[in-house]
């Protein structure tokens, strides 16, 4: 019986790309979890992210501005 994407990802074979990938600490889970989403839903997700990091860059240089005052 052929295995799925998302069952080759939670279980890789010994030895296998994916078991390489496990054991250099990329997180499968959040892979499995991501490939579910439809293109949308990862670009919507994407872009709250992007809009995140923004605000966070903006909040770390108002405040560097501050303490050099």
């Amino acid at each position: 019986m052929k295995r799925t994407p998302e069952e080759k990802l939670l279980n890789p074979t010994p030895g296998s790309k994916i078991a390489e990938a496990a054991e250099f600490g990329i997180d499968l889970t959040l892979l499995a979890r991501n490939l579910k989403k439809t293109p949308a839903e990862r670009l919507r997700d994407n872009d709250k992210m992007l809009n995140d990091l923004l605000q966070l860059e903006a909040a770390v240089k108002r405040a560097k501005h501050r303490n050099k005052g």
